[in-house]
């Protein structure tokens, strides 16, 4: 569903509701349920949630105070200190603004969702005016609750630890969560995080204490996650966004920008010079990694998107065992040391292979949650998919499942449409052997291309021997007795490119015959440099392909924009990031820009524009071929078969 509209929540309104939030860090009650009283488990959680369930001391009613729990802790773990540690102060602090966040939310949706009007009538109302009053209860405290957690996530998120593995592991999960009121749901589970936080085994230290507080309330909103399904009335929550003034937070129904992206992916790191031969793969790489770091983090946007240089989709073809896997993490090791040269958060975001659910609607909601952190501005993200023809197959081939069909549909949502922001901070790789099978829609989103075909020529060829007998050369020096070439040094050809140009064998003409014939139809009447010559050849080739549109010569638009903006940053911005990196946008942008027409110089604009005119038809007859040769390869394969089949029974 659309979110359509923008609530502002402003910071003097949430002034007004923080006592609130204080009085229920100062203290609650809550009366623990026989069911989570008798919980009890086996292993080593047995300990916790015994001691959980055993909280009240036999009495039925309880009395818990974070505040004074966090003092505790504070004795406990920092005996000398006079001040609350930082992280104590800061968990506590963000635990208290996010209930007071969650506060506002609640009034939000008891006004919009007309829960006001019933409670101002409770005495007066009949069976089913009770039975709406309960059911928005119900949801209302979810939505405060979730609004409460989300925030608080938002606030720590950053500041906990990489890896929370070990804090998962002494969790034992949320005994019971109340849905009754917004109180009864409040002080349900500040009563249970008071109890783990006052439990020995689990803080061991202060920073303890932000880790323990992530996991509790990323817990809490998987709890939520699973009961909203069974939740009446949330059209007030389904159809708003709201935003917090002077910040980037906003609450967007129950989306969840922090799932699964908690950190990166680890990834092997491989350095461009080890792969062989991909000049055009290796250079497009390089390029897209100095595109990404001249994101400007004040600005929200990058320079290179206002000169036309930027490509938040890209695909990367080629047959197998070329070296995918190696490209996506050397550009995920580039990306990853200039980030941390620069002291700039990255995010490395593959797709993950288990995407396709079975389940109706489950694949569209797991790609919803990949796909949302792509529009997080706090950070460099990669997210490369590999073997892309597996989750965005051409729709129309028969027994393509329904689950492709859902990825597919969210994917083309979220990079262009309603829901689509581009900061110019993210970058999603496409990469396949079969180009020919994706879908024609997912296709027409990619903004950059380049072949990965692996070693090409002789000393390709030798660099990628080198590679594999130099490890033996190291350990046993001259048990290699071969002849070395006399004047070529080792991987000497496998450095990066200076410009596309320097790769790009320029054919003048096209090499696909169809594509050919158009060309030199077309060229009888205009010569290459008019405008009217590529008007004509557009309407030519749309004749033989019929999917070619607008939005394929926007793609060569924006390659030949790439083209122009195909130049070095200058080396030394790299060793001293203050003379461009950290500068301010408009400064950057400035800085490019002289960049930029130093480079047109030695660049004819007709010339460019042909050849990546001429590049990117071949493409399209290349795949719209490979795809046709295919599918009759298949029949000639089936017919084969039906013969042989005849034969063997006629006998």
């Amino acid at each position: 569903m659309e979110h359509n509209s923008t609530f502002p929540i402003k910071q003097n309104e949430l002034d007004m509701l923080r006592d609130e939030a204080t009085s229920y860090i100062k203290s609650v009650q809550w009366e623990q349920s026989q069911r989570a009283k008798n919980k009890e488990d086996n292993g080593n959680e047995e300990s916790i949630l015994l001691y959980l369930s055993r909280a009240n001391n036999g009495s039925n009613v309880h009395v818990t105070s974070i505040s004074k729990t966090i003092l505790a802790l504070k004795k406990r773990l920092l005996p000398e200190s006079v001040a609350i540690p930082i992280f104590l102060n800061q968990t506590l602090y963000a635990v208290q603004e996010g209930i007071t966040l969650g506060v506002w939310i609640k009034d939000s949706f008891y006004d919009a969702s007309g829960l006001s009007t019933l409670i101002e009538n409770k005495s007066v109302l009949d069976t089913s005016g009770k039975r709406e009053y309960e059911s928005k209860m119900h949801t209302a405290t979810a939505y405060f609750l979730f609004a409460t957690a989300y925030k608080i996530l938002y606030d720590l998120k950053a500041h906990a630890s990489d890896d929370l593995s070990v804090m998962k592991q002494k969790f034992a999960g949320i005994p019971e969560v109340s849905l009754l009121s917004p109180l009864k749901g409040i002080s349900c589970q500040l009563f249970y995080y008071d109890k783990y936080l006052a439990h020995p085994d689990i803080i061991k230290s202060d920073k303890d204490v932000i880790d323990f507080t992530v996991v509790y309330f990323e817990a809490l909103i998987d709890e939520i996650q699973l009961r909203k399904s069974s939740l009446e009335y949330t059209e007030t929550i389904l159809d708003r966004t709201y935003k917090l003034e002077k910040s980037d937070f906003a609450v967007s129904g129950w989306d969840n920008v922090f799932q699964g992206t908690a950190k990166s992916k680890a990834f092997n790191k491989i350095k461009f010079e080890q792969i062989v031969g991909n000049r055009d793969a290796k250079h497009f790489a390089r390029r897209l990694t100095e595109r990404m770091l001249s994101y400007d983090f004040e600005a929200k946007k990058n320079p290179f998107q206002e000169l036309g240089g930027f490509m938040p989709v890209f695909m990367g073809y080629g047959i197998p065992g070329t070296g995918k896997s190696m490209l996506i993490a050397a550009i995920a090791t580039r990306l990853k040391e200039h980030c941390d040269h620069l002291d700039i958060p990255f995010l490395f975001h593959p797709m993950p292979d288990t995407l396709i659910s079975t389940f109706q609607g489950g694949s569209a909601e797991k790609m919803v949650a990949w796909m949302k952190p792509l529009q997080d501005p706090s950070k460099l993200i990669f997210a490369p998919i590999d073997d892309a023809e597996n989750n965005l197959q051409e729709r129309t081939t028969q027994g393509v499942s329904a689950g492709v069909k859902e990825v597919i549909g969210v994917f083309l949502r979220y990079t262009e449409g309603a829901y689509a922001v581009n900061y110019g901070n993210s970058s999603i790789g496409l990469f396949t052997n079969l180009p020919e099978m994706l879908d024609k829609a997912v296709i027409s989103r990619v903004q950059g291309r380049f072949k990965i075909d692996g070693a090409r020529t002789e000393h390709d060829f030798l660099d990628q021997d080198h590679l594999w007998w130099r490890k033996l050369d190291t350990t046993m020096p001259d048990f290699v007795n071969m002849q070395g070439p006399e004047n070529y040094s080792y991987l000497q050809d496998q450095g990066l490119a200076k410009n596309m140009g320097e790769i790009l064998n320029v054919s003048n003409k096209p090499t696909e015959e169809r594509v050919l014939q158009a060309y030199d139809k077309v060229e009888k009447h205009f010569s290459t440099n008019n405008h009217l010559f590529y008007a004509n050849l557009y309407m030519e080739i749309q004749k033989i392909f019929p999917f070619f549109s607008s939005r394929d010569v926007r793609n060569i638009q924006s390659a030949i924009s790439l083209r122009l903006t195909d130049f070095d940053l200058e080396e030394d911005w790299f060793d001293n990031p203050e003379i461009y990196f950290k500068k301010d946008y408009d400064t950057k942008f400035n800085m490019l820009q002289e960049l930029m027409r130093a480079n047109m110089k030695g660049l004819d604009f007709s010339e460019i524009r042909r050849q990546e005119v001429v590049r990117y038809l071949d493409n399209v007859a290349t795949i719209a071929d490979t795809d046709f040769k295919r599918k009759v390869d298949a029949r000639v394969n089936q017919m084969h078969i039906d013969l042989k089949a005849r034969e063997t029974f006629g006998n």
